[in-house]
């Protein structure tokens, strides 16, 4: 996936779309797939969401007239087909099947948040050295002490 909404299918991960031809009214800076993984969301640093293959839509923050106090950094999907958003100040916004568990918006972060990922429930990242911080879970392996080499810049829960 690259900022101009292009996508990038290697291996047997499937192709549905694109936005590299759209007039986008901000840089894609995530990507969640379907559950079946026959589809995928784009999501702007604005948060506009937009659906490919059997992704459903349900809206994005602009259409909801929201404005994010931060921009958007990632996204996160339900099993279901619903979604979190997250900003880099921890702000998290929920749509479709989506439950809110919280958010870090409004707090005094010492680092941006910098992705998500999905789980039983969301985990916000943040930019760290020494490891991963994450809200909510841990990842086994990655605990205070654990040394990287350059800061985390985006997380995904795997399958």
């Amino acid at each position: 996936m690259a900022a101009d909404g292009g996508v990038f299918a290697y291996g047997d991960a499937g192709f549905f779309g694109s936005a590299a031809t759209m007039a986008l009214s901000a840089p894609v800076v995530g990507m969640a797939a379907t559950s079946d993984g026959l589809g995928y969301w784009l999501v702007g640093s604005d948060g506009s969401i937009l659906p490919f293959g059997d992704a459903i839509p349900h809206g994005s923050l602009p259409s909801l007239h929201v404005t994010p106090a931060r921009p958007v950094v990632g996204m996160a999907a339900t099993p279901d087909g619903g979604g979190w958003l997250v900003g880099a100040d921890g702000g998290v916004y929920a749509f479709g099947d989506a439950r809110f568990a919280g958010s870090m918006g409004g707090t005094a972060l010492n680092r941006p948040v910098v992705g998500m990922a999905d789980g039983a429930g969301y985990w916000p990242g943040r930019r760290r050295r020494r490891g991963l911080r994450l809200r909510r879970r841990s990842i086994p392996g990655f605990g205070r002490g654990t040394h990287l080499a350059a800061p985390v810049v985006g997380i995904d829960a795997g399958s």
